[in-house]
């Protein structure tokens, strides 16, 4: 079940993507998340915000 706020299992699950790539994006600072009590934290609206942001971004160069 996702909630939202999420730890590194289920972001990956949420992104469908490995908890390995997770982590790597978390540790380098390209996924919006808090580090609390040792554990990542990440809140699913700011991935769809961040989603939506860059998807925006790739729109704007297609259509040049």
């Amino acid at each position: 079940m996702i909630t939202e706020i999420m730890g590194i299992r289920e972001t990956a699950q949420y992104l469908n993507m490995k908890e390995q790539t997770i982590y790597k994006l978390l540790q380098r600072g390209k996924l919006p998340a808090l580090k609390i009590g040792g554990q990542w934290k990440v809140k699913r609206q700011h991935l769809d915000q961040l989603f939506d942001e860059m998807l925006n971004e790739k729109l704007k160069t297609l259509k040049n």
